[in-house]
């Protein structure tokens, strides 16, 4: 379905380039925020610091992957919007990581953002133009890198680690949820449907935290944080 909903749209029309000044900016301002968060991880984390610093390089050569999209299609992204748009995420990181709460660093950049980024990718790709469907499959493949080194480092930790990433969870995912709400039109005018970001997000979320331990229980009741919001 998606494909065909694809062959309709009108890449050049005003209305698809209006929404796709937000969306645009919100993908190079996701992969901003990933960079910097990465690179304050490995001065977190000493121990992974060069593989953190890898990361954090990566997330900028995304960033201009993206920048490009938007230069293909003449667009100028709404960079004031993106940066409103992940206020909530980026204080709540930059809180944590004054407070050297590592696991809820961890959390928000390399379960929250990496999932929410792999969703949104993997919706985008079937309607992308052909220049952003490339730029696109290839930061997918290392998102789900990115997302691994999360899972790995704290399912070593886990039972340290547990009830700061359940209150982590708490305070976060909501802001998920209303962050979804906030995108919904624009991201139709895209051929992207709610639903299918909202669905996708949550196979990656909660496969994220059965990979670390969690159990199905604790991720039924996890994943229903401010849902009810969705």
């Amino acid at each position: 379905m998606q494909l065909a909903i694809s062959s309709d749209l009108d890449f050049q029309s005003e209305t698809y380039k209006d929404a796709y000044s937000r969306i645009n900016a919100i993908v190079i301002e996701g992969e901003q925020e990933a960079y910097e968060n990465y690179q304050k991880l490995a001065e977190l984390l000493p121990p992974e610091a060069e593989q953190l610093l890898g990361l954090s390089k990566m997330e900028n050569r995304h960033k201009k992957g993206f920048q490009a999209c938007g230069k293909n299609l003449s667009v100028t992204p709404d960079m004031d919007f993106a940066q409103v748009f992940f206020a909530d995420l980026h204080r709540n990181f930059q809180e944590a990581a004054a407070e050297n709460r590592i696991v809820t660093c961890l959390l928000i950049q390399s379960l929250i953002i990496e999932c929410f980024a792999i969703s949104a990718y993997n919706i985008y790709i079937p309607v992308a133009d052909d220049f952003a469907r490339k730029i696109t499959e290839g930061v997918v493949k290392d998102e789900y890198m990115h997302l691994n080194f999360g899972e790995e480092w704290l399912k070593a930790n886990f039972e340290a680690s547990k009830e700061e990433l359940e209150a982590a969870n708490r305070q976060n995912l909501p802001i998920v949820w209303r962050m979804l709400n906030e995108v919904e039109q624009d991201a139709k005018v895209l051929g992207m449907e709610k639903e299918a970001l909202v669905e996708d997000f949550m196979i990656s979320y909660g496969e994220a935290l059965s990979n670390i331990g969690f159990t199905t229980r604790d991720i039924m009741r996890m994943s229903a944080y401010g849902l009810t919001a969705a």
